[in-house]
């Protein structure tokens, strides 16, 4: 695998984190039964309390916040013991995250009609997140080996 750009690494680093406070703060509020302040876009409530925000009775910012997490904690390994599979996983992961993201936008605009803040700062770290694992999964070309 070819040098992965340290820039791109400390922006996977600092978009995770960020993309975990947002995910763990929706999860938090979740769990004591409050909408979160939405003062520029009306909708958060609307979003949050739909059926489409729990799956088996967990929120779906749960799962957002491990997945956010996992990011993180592959990037910081990553700057920790330069193996380049930590990376290149994370970069996987984070095109998964945005093909969920893409679901979760439609819901937000086709299906409920209404845009919670909070969620569409997790899309665009995810589609930052994926278009930089591109950029890193192109630096690699293969799949590493094990």
């Amino acid at each position: 695998m070819s040098k992965i750009s340290k820039g791109i690494v400390i922006a996977f680093l600092v978009l995770s984190l960020i993309g975990f406070l947002d995910a763990a703060f929706l999860t938090v509020e979740h769990y004591r039964g409050l909408p979160p302040p939405c003062s520029i876009l009306q909708g958060c409530e609307v979003v949050t309390t739909s059926k489409y925000s729990v799956v088996a009775g967990v929120p779906i910012a749960l799962p957002g916040a491990l997945y956010y997490l996992a990011i993180f904690l592959m990037s910081f390994l990553y700057l920790d013991i330069k193996n380049p599979k930590l990376i290149f996983y994370a970069s996987f992961l984070a095109m998964a995250g945005f093909a969920v993201t893409l679901g979760l936008v439609y819901l937000q605009l086709f299906v409920l009609d209404a845009i919670c803040l909070y969620c569409m700062v997790s899309a665009g770290i995810t589609t930052t997140l994926f278009i930089l694992g591109v950029r890193v999964i192109k630096a690699g070309n293969t799949v590493p080996a094990n």
